[in-house]
Formats: C-alpha cells, structure tokens, sequence
C-alpha cells in the first residue's frame, strides 16, 4: 500500500468530514457511550469545519488517490485532529500523519506537541512518546466526554 500525505485543499471537505464521523461513529464508539458519540460526531457548519482545515497547516493521508485519514498543527503546537477511516486503521497511516506533524513542528521550531486525546487514541500516542499530563473532562453538546492532555517533545 502506497501512502502519500499531502497539504489539504478544498476538494478535502467532505472526505475529512466522512473521515472524522466514521472513525467516531465506528472506532470511537467501543469506548465512548451512544449518547456522547451522538453528541461528538456531529458537523454543523461545513464552512467552519473548512475555515478550521485551512487556518493550519493541514495534512490529507492519501491511498490510491483515496483521502484515508488527516491531522493538523496550530502554531502553538497543538495537534487539535487527527482521524484515520476506519478501513485504514493499524496500517501505519497515524504513524505517518504524525511523523509529518512532527516534522512540521521542528521546522517552526516548537519545542513540545500537545493533543486532547480521546481513550480511544490515548494508547497510540502514549506508544508513540507522548506522556499523559492530565485527564478531562470535556462537554459536547450536552454530553461529558472524557480526553487526555498528552504531550512530547520534538524529536
């Protein structure tokens, strides 16, 4: 399997949105409630959503021209989203979106990357390096959802 990443564009909207329901809907929701996938999986502004995409550096996981999965990079060193489809969980595509996160952040010279982890993503970043500085608990749309703020150094 041949993985390219690649800057978001326009045409990205409505693949990184499947991308980010589906992987809730169907990978998010062995650890999380029907009620707080109900609240979580949801996009009500595809405006907002594609202002979000391009207001960071934003990275497309790209298989046989197929987009599989997407992270980004705030200035402050946050990695706020990163989904896999779930078709393409275990293969490395995370992996990948990272090593490009990662080296991202070097080249802006950020010295630590965080993330708001969902228990769902917390084990592959705690593999990957990341150490967990506190749990939290964060509401959506009425709903209690508990992340981890998890963070590493730049390699």
């Amino acid at each position: 399997m041949r993985v390219t990443i690649r800057p978001y564009n326009s045409d990205d909207l409505h693949a990184t949105v499947d991308i980010f329901l589906r992987a809730i809907k169907e990978v998010s929701s062995r650890d999380y409630s029907p009620e707080q996938i109900a609240a979580w999986a949801k996009v009500d502004d595809l405006n907002a959503w594609g202002a979000a995409r391009f207001s960071r550096p934003t990275w497309i996981a790209v298989v046989d021209d197929q987009p599989v999965g997407f992270t980004d990079l705030t200035d402050s060193g946050l990695l706020d989203m990163m989904f896999v489809h779930p078709k393409f969980q275990g293969v490395g595509i995370a992996s990948r979106l990272l090593a490009r996160v990662e080296s991202e952040a070097h080249a802006q010279g950020i010295k630590r990357i965080h993330t708001e982890a969902s228990k769902t993503a917390r084990p592959f970043f705690e593999k990957k390096g990341f150490v967990l500085v506190r749990a939290q608990r964060v509401e959506k749309r009425g709903q209690i959802l508990e992340n981890f703020l998890l963070e590493e150094a730049v390699p």
